[in-house]
Formats: C-alpha cells, sequence, structure tokens
C-alpha cells in the first residue's frame, strides 16, 4: 500500500504597489533616524553678518561676526551631547574663520588687491550678545575675556566673531570692499559699517554678493555705476516699457515724439529728486499708491490711442503721469543710494542719465518695428487698436491687483504743521528749478531754429 503525501502548496501574493510604497517610507524613514547629523548641514534660510570697517594708520581692521550655523562642515568638539567644548574649540572656530570668511572677502585700496589678512583674534558668542552695536564695543569684547568653559554653548545657536588685520599704505586711501558670503545663507544680509578717518560712519546693507562696492567712491565711480543701474532698470521694468510703448504708436515722427518723450523725461527728473531728498511722502501706502497710479497711467494711455491720440495735448499728459512714473524709479534708489557716498546728486542724475540711455535703445527698436507691422502685416488703424487692447488688458490686471493691495492700507492725510509746509516749500523750489532749466533749454532750440526758419523762407 502506497501512501501518498499530502503537499500543501502555499500561494505567494504578489506584492502590491501600497505594500512597497510602504516598505520604501520605512526605509526612508529609518535612514532619517540613523541620520542625526544631516540637519546640521543643511543651508539656513537667513543668514545676518555684522561688520566694521576701519582704516587707521598702517594697518586696516575688519571686525566680522557670523552665525556659526551658517558655517557648515565645520566639526565642533563637543561636551555632552549638544553642549560645544569651548576649552578646545579655538581650532575649529579658526578652521570656519579662514574657510567661511577671510577666503571669501577681497579689499582693495585704490586699485590694488591687499594680501590675504591676519586673524587677530577669535571669539565664540551667545546669540543674546550685544557687542557688536558700536566700533570700540566690539573691539573691547573681542580683546575681553572668553566665554568660560562650562557656558552651555549650542553650536546652532552661538556667534563666532573674528578680528582681521590687513596692511595698508594710508587710511586716507579709497577702499572697496568684494565678499562672496551670499553662500553662507539662502538669503544673506551684510550690515556693513565704514568708519574712516574723521570720525563720520557710513552704514551699507546688501544682500547676498554685491559685487564691488565702493565705500568711498570718487564722483565719476558713482556716476559710472548709476548710469548702468538707469539703464538696466529701464529696461527691467515691464510696466515703463508698456508706457512708453503707448507713448510711441501713434507717433512715429521725430519732433512729436521728441516733444513727449521730453515732457517724460523732465517730468520724472523732478519727483526723482524729491523722493532723493525726503520731499516725499514716506507713509506705508504711497509705494502701493504709485504702483497703481502707474498701471492705471498704461491703461489710459492705451485707450486713449484706441479712441484718439492728439499730440497736442500728450505731451502734457506724458508730464503728469512722469511725475508718477519718477516716484516708481525713485523706489529703485532706496537701497542703492547708500553707494552714492557723497555724491548724490551727481549719482541722481546719473541715474536719470542711464534711464534716457534705455529709453532711447527702446524707442530705437519700438519705432522702426512699429513701422515695419504696419507696413507689411497690418493696417495702422487697426494695429494700433490691437497692440493698444492688448497693452490696455495687461495694464487693467496690473491695477486691479496694485489697487487690492493699496486698500490694505488706511490712507491718513499728513498734518498740516510748520514741517509740513516746510517740505511743501522745498518740493516747489525743486520743482520751479527743473522747471526752469527745463524752460530755458526749451527756448534755447526754440531760438535756434527759427533763423533757420525766416532764412529758408527768404
Amino acid at each position: 500500500m502506497t501512501h501518498r503525501r499530502s503537499r500543501t502548496i502555499v500561494k505567494r501574493s504578489k506584492p502590491t504597489v501600497g505594500r512597497i510604497a510602504l516598505t520604501f517610507l520605512g526605509l526612508a524613514a529609518l535612514a532619517v533616524a540613523w541620520s542625526p547629523g544631516l540637519a546640521a548641514h543643511d543651508i539656513p534660510n537667513d543668514v545676518a553678518i555684522q561688520a566694521f570697517f576701519k582704516p587707521e594708520g598702517q594697518h586696516l581692521s575688519l571686525l566680522v561676526r557670523v552665525p556659526l550655523q551658517a558655517m557648515r562642515d565645520i566639526v565642533y568638539p563637543k561636551r555632552g551631547r549638544d553642549y560645544v567644548d569651548l576649552a578646545n574649540v579655538d581650532d575649529a572656530l579658526r578652521n570656519a574663520a579662514t574657510t567661511w570668511v577671510a577666503s571669501d572677502v577681497a579689499i582693495y585700496e585704490g586699485e590694488t588687491r591687499l594680501a590675504d589678512p591676519l586673524i587677530v583674534r577669535i571669539r565664540a558668542s551667545l546669540a543674546g550678545d550685544n557687542a557688536f552695536q558700536s566700533y570700540d564695543a566690539a573691539v573691547a569684547h573681542l580683546s575681553g575675556p572668553r566665554l568660560p568653559d562650562d557656558t552651555e554653548f549650542v553650536w546652532s545657536q552661538g556667534l563666532m566673531d573674528v578680528l582681521l588685520e590687513y596692511r595698508i599704505e594710508s587710511d586716507r586711501s579709497p577702499f572697496s570692499i568684494e565678499t562672496s558670503w551670499g553662500r553662507l545663507g539662502l538669503r544673506t544680509v551684510t550690515a556693513l559699517r565704514f568708519l574712516p578717518p574723521g570720525g563720520a560712519v557710513r552704514a551699507f546693507e546688501f544682500q547676498g554678493d554685491a559685487g564691488l562696492v565702493r565705500l568711498d567712491p570718487r564722483w565719476h565711480q558713482a556716476a559710472a555705476r548709476f548710469v548702468k543701474l538707469g539703464f538696466t532698470h529701464i529696461l527691467d521694468g515691464t510696466d515703463h516699457l508698456l508706457f512708453l510703448l503707448c507713448l510711441v504708436i501713434p507717433f512715429r515722427r521725430l519732433l512729436p515724439l521728441v516733444a513727449v518723450v521730453t515732457a517724460f523725461t523732465v517730468a520724472h527728473s523732478i519727483t526723482l529728486i524729491l523722493s532723493a531728498y525726503d520731499l516725499a511722502p514716506g507713509a506705508l501706502w504711497f509705494p502701493p499708491l504709485v504702483e497703481t497710479l502707474i498701471a492705471a497711467s498704461i491703461v489710459y494711455m492705451a485707450l486713449e490711442n484706441i479712441v484718439a491720440a492728439s499730440v497736442r495735448r500728450r505731451w502734457a499728459i506724458a508730464f503728469a503721469f512722469g511725475l508718477v512714473h519718477g516716484f516708481g524709479f525713485s523706489f529703485a534708489l532706496r537701497e542703492t543710494l547708500q553707494f552714492a557716498g557723497s555724491h548724490l546728486l551727481t549719482s541722481l542724475l546719473s541715474f536719470n542719465v542711464g534711464v534716457e540711455l534705455g529709453q532711447l535703445l527702446v524707442l530705437a527698436l519700438f519705432v522702426p518695428g512699429l513701422t515695419l507691422l504696419f507696413r507689411f502685416v497690418v493696417a495702422e488703424r487697426m494695429g494700433t487698436i490691437i497692440l493698444s487692447a492688448l497693452v490696455a488688458h495687461t495694464g487693467w490686471h496690473w491695477m486691479t491687483e496694485r489697487a487690492g493691495r493699496l486698500r490694505q492700507y488706511s490712507l491718513q492725510w499728513p498734518a498740516i504743521d510748520a514741517a509740513f509746509l516746510l517740505t511743501v516749500v522745498r518740493a516747489l523750489i525743486v520743482v520751479l528749478v527743473v522747471a526752469g532749466v527745463a524752460a530755458g533749454a526749451w527756448a534755447l532750440v526754440t531760438a535756434r531754429r527759427q533763423p533757420k526758419e525766416t532764412s529758408s523762407s527768404l
């Protein structure tokens, strides 16, 4: 008799997508759990750097305060689980100061780059320390006793203060600084205070890597910087470009175009100068109001092109809207006027020159482009309506969005007192001076044209 062995067949179910996903998530969680040091290498979002720049005699002192968390991949000796061993931290701090601070700054005396600095002192400081409120307090802090070795110091909340010294020829030389500290964080803000001989303090604040910053620029250096700034600003400003397009569409002849663009230029020069000398409203609602009015100017000009544009009144409208656009230009200058040094007026005029150069470039592209479009693609009247309608549509969306932001502010009229009246008088003086110069220039141009016209008539 034969015995048959019974076989128990176990069917293995195929892995489903859900099980695979759960397995993957479990492995990922396990990997994160076994990587406690991973967060220490993350790039911090916001990093604030404080610095003092003081030339004195034959040497230059650069004091810098940096959050320790921003200097990654530095191994600090630990005491216990969470605290830094301050008794043995000097080598790690020197490594951090060399790798993340000293090697990422270049200082120029005139046009000559200075040699690598000497790291004179390094200190670990607590997050609440306020020694960098002044230069003297920061020097005293770095020269004073260090933190006690038993201080409960967490590296992710601590600060590093370092004193760098450079050899220079004279403390009266023009100095420049170029930093690469932008890699310390996703958003790095450097507050630099320049202390030249004589006691005056000049404050700078720039984000990321600002390039070469001249701490005491000559007038031609400030002029070159602001000409470039004005040129790039007009090319980057889409709203200003659309406004110029609306000006050009119906008038492509030279004389009407010159009159309209000149009125716009004179107007925005007036309000730009007023804003630079703090003669414009400083309320929080003022910038969104100006941005809303700029969008409204685009809509109005586009609609006027659709209905009927008049040469006689176009220059006056361009002048009125130019006053608004000038305030818009001033908002772009608020953070950059710190680089003007003692040449504020020169920088303002240079910025205007850059804006005009940018406008001329735009007009040089718009005029022949529109001429070719109306000659070979679409009839001029129909093309004017189509282009203006598209611009009006875009400007309308901008206006409604900006008006929504404006409604978040409560508009309050300024108190009419002596200070307000003095501001108004100063503003009127600037307006009269600029308008007088413009009127004189226009009279000179017309006076030169009249003899030619009379001679040609004879």
